[in-house]
């Protein structure tokens, strides 16, 4: 089994994402990451997707997502035609001793410092999930306090943007004409 990373177009309407979500499951589908947001058409939000699985079973729900009502648009984002980030907050244990170390380590893999205290260090970061996962094994001596972690989030890399990548069907005329 492989990871793939999908962007799906979704008409901006309360339930779409559970619908979404709830395909993947019926199919066995586990989803590792899910990150959704508006994009630069209000009406009109992202969704990236994360998953493990072969295929030729992924093909299949890609098609079935593309035929749900509110759904605009799905593509895998190839690995070598895509950003990919994630975003993590950690609130580290530290004290006049360890502080100028953890600070070294946030410089080190170009984080940020958010918020310092007499015990604690609160550090934000962004990347891939490896350079996210080699940050907190370095921090992890440190003593992690707590820690939230963002789902991916991809686009596609060159300046056309995924809506313009596809020949829009005639069923999607009224979005595609309100953002042209």
């Amino acid at each position: 089994m492989s990871k793939h990373t999908l962007s799906v177009l979704v008409e901006n309407t309360p339930g779409i994402l559970a619908r979404i979500a709830a395909l993947f499951s019926r199919r066995g589908f586990n989803i590792d990451s899910l990150a959704v947001g508006v994009t630069e058409h209000p009406e009109i939000s992202r969704i990236t997707i994360v998953v493990n699985g072969e295929l030729t079973r992924l093909d299949q729900v890609i098609e079935q997502t593309g035929k749900l009502v509110n759904v605009l648009d799905v593509m895998e984002l190839e690995p070598d035609a895509r950003i990919i980030r994630e975003l993590v907050l950690v609130k580290v244990r530290a004290d006049n001793r360890t502080r100028s170390q953890i600070l070294e380590i946030v410089q080190l893999f170009r984080a940020k410092t958010v918020d310092v205290s007499p015990e604690a260090v609160t550090i934000e970061a962004t990347g891939s999930g490896e350079k996210l996962s080699a940050l907190l094994r370095m921090l992890e001596p440190y003593g992690i306090k707590e820690l939230v972690q963002s789902g991916a989030i991809a686009i596609g890399r060159g300046p056309v943007p995924l809506i313009d990548r596809r020949p829009r069907p005639a069923t999607l005329a009224p979005w595609a004409a309100a953002i042209a």
